[in-house]
């Protein structure tokens, strides 16, 4: 049985504090967001570069499985079915600019890159390892073995901790330390399948959000300990707790004991399984993309969902905010073309057409309305980075 929710309605503003960059801290925005009525005429200036991976040697031969952006934008990397990683400048789309880290024995799975550096980036594979990298010296600085095949791995905002989910859904978290290689904590069972995580999007780790099979997505404290269960008993909660700035250290749980994740609050938010998950960079919407195609926006001043963007036509394999939380995407592995909606009408503003189904879609992080997309048999697409008016 799952645990039952430990909030009350009128606690629900304490976890919005989590989430709402107003009441934490609102990012800078890096230029002027285009309004919705002029976005339509100048995204369609934009124009699409084509990133062709010498790899690639005929259909499914060098599938591209993730893409994700570094924090400043200046590289994107891609990880395939060929176990290759490839570190690409959007600028300079020729193979010989690009950096190929090599280390895997399977396909990749996932890769995310330390919100806090540039050039540290960490992928998972069905080799059943996590590993880090530096890729300015192209070099695997740390290999964790898994036990089990990788499904998805995601950072703490601060780069304290990297949180892998095993195909068996296993938590794993990996301590990052200054002066020492990164080292597993205690992992975490869940009764549940889960598809993906994500924590608070400021400082150290408080709150971690998880998708499940079950089509809810779980807001749990953060870090696990064997003490949540009596706090809560006796009236506590480890939300008043955490306004204060938690300790960095990520696996307080003793060597032998029980530990567990706490439920804050969950999420009813699909029919069928969630998979994908996004927060918008101001922090006012969540976004939860389901096996049903649908992507539903949470609203997180109050958790509750504002609409439902049905324009894709199978699972929701990943969505993306764009840099100012105006608009959004989401990828799936059916049907053709990427939908871009308004996040706070819903309404489609823009259409990329496509040749096949792009399961894998990311927007640029800082200040630029491109969008990454994988796909098509030629390699990864940007659309703007070959130019345009926007």
């Amino acid at each position: 049985m799952e645990p039952e929710d430990i909030l009350d309605d009128n606690s629900l503003s304490d976890l919005t504090t989590r989430f709402d960059g107003n009441a934490i801290m609102a990012p800078a925005l890096p230029r002027k967001a285009v309004p919705k009525d002029r976005f339509p005429a100048l995204f369609a200036t934009l124009k699409t570069q084509t990133y062709h991976d010498p790899s690639t040697r005929g259909p499914g031969s060098h599938t591209i499985r993730t893409i994700a952006w570094n924090p400043t934008g200046h590289l994107i990397a891609t990880g395939s079915s060929d176990r290759s990683i490839r570190i690409w400048n959007p600028e300079k789309p020729q193979v010989k600019n690009s950096t190929e880290l090599r280390g895997h024995t399977g396909a990749i799975q996932r890769v995310a890159w330390n919100p806090t550096k540039e050039a540290e980036l960490a992928s998972v594979s069905t080799d059943g390892t996590c590993r880090f990298w530096d890729v300015r010296t192209r070099t695997c600085i740390a290999s964790i073995p898994l036990g089990d095949e990788g499904v998805t791995v995601g950072w703490a905002s601060d780069g304290s901790l990297a949180l892998v989910v095993r195909r068996d859904d296993l938590l794993i978290p990996i301590c990052l330390h200054p002066d020492s290689p990164p080292t597993a904590g205690k992992s975490l069972p869940q009764s549940v399948q889960t598809n993906q995580t994500i924590f608070n999007p400021v400082g150290s780790p408080t709150t971690l959000l998880l998708t499940t099979g079950e089509g809810s997505v779980k807001i749990c404290s953060w870090p696990p300990s064997s003490t949540t269960a009596a706090a809560a008993a006796n009236g506590g909660t480890p939300l008043h707790h955490s306004a204060q700035t938690p300790s960095r250290s990520t696996t307080p749980v003793p060597p032998g004991s029980s530990a567990s994740l706490q439920t804050l609050h969950t999420l009813h938010a699909h029919t069928s399984a969630c998979i994908s998950l996004a927060l918008s960079p101001t922090s006012r919407y969540l976004a939860i993309g389901g096996s049903d195609a649908l992507i539903s926006l949470y609203d997180t001043h109050d958790w509750i969902c504002r609409r439902t963007l049905s324009s894709l036509s199978g699972s929701v394999k990943t969505v993306s905010f764009s840099w100012d939380g105006s608009y959004i995407i989401g990828g799936s592995d059916e049907g053709t073309g990427i939908d871009i909606a308004h996040a706070e009408t819903g309404e489609i503003v823009a259409r990329i057409e496509t040749s096949m189904p792009a399961p894998c879609v990311s927007w640029h992080p800082n200040g630029k309305y491109w969008i990454a997309y994988s796909g098509d048999p030629a390699g990864l697409k940007i659309v703007g980075a070959a130019g345009g008016g926007l």
